[in-house]
């Protein structure tokens, strides 16, 4: 009975597989597996919370779920950006929390060879090298690629699940 369901998840890992949603963030294009994302929202009303990093922006409500929203410009140190109707929440999964990503825009769900995504140059100095788990080549555009396990800290982590 539960070999048609453990095929059932491989296939839908299997289609999955390669698979990235895009989006960007100022001038940069960055990609996330599909896997880790629930859906895409337009911006609402965020709730703010006190006593949380300047990046959360607060949380929203989201069919009775509370869940955290992180402005990724300020997370990867670039300049607060007025929202507008491009920008967008992508709500993703970090180890069963949902977390909201806010993004300047969506673009598409592209499909990334592993042979065609490199590992980010061994620079120290990069702000974002740590949540960078590769960079895809998709013609002659460039995706970085996010790592969300990496996207929070430990710590960090702990405060907004405490928060949900």
């Amino acid at each position: 009975m539960t070999e048609g369901l453990e095929e059932v998840i491989e296939t839908s890992e299997d289609t999955q597989k390669g698979k990235f949603l895009t989006f960007s963030v100022g001038r940069e294009s960055y990609g996330i597996e599909i896997k880790f994302v629930t859906e895409i929202i337009g911006i609402q009303d965020i709730t703010e919370v006190p006593e949380l990093p300047d990046y959360v922006r607060g949380v929203i409500n989201l069919r009775g779920k509370i869940i955290p929203v992180i402005d990724v410009r300020i997370r990867f140190k670039k300049e607060a950006k007025e929202y507008n109707d491009r920008t967008c929440i992508v709500v993703i999964d970090i180890k069963g929390i949902y977390v909201g990503l806010i993004v300047d825009n969506v673009a598409e769900v592209i499909n990334i060879e592993d042979s065609n995504i490199v590992p980010p140059p061994d620079i120290k100095t990069g702000f974002h090298n740590r949540y960078v788990r590769g960079i895809g080549k998709v013609g002659n555009d460039i995706k970085l690629l996010i790592d969300c396990d990496k996207l929070l800290a430990q710590d960090e982590f702990d405060k907004i699940s405490e928060v949900v």
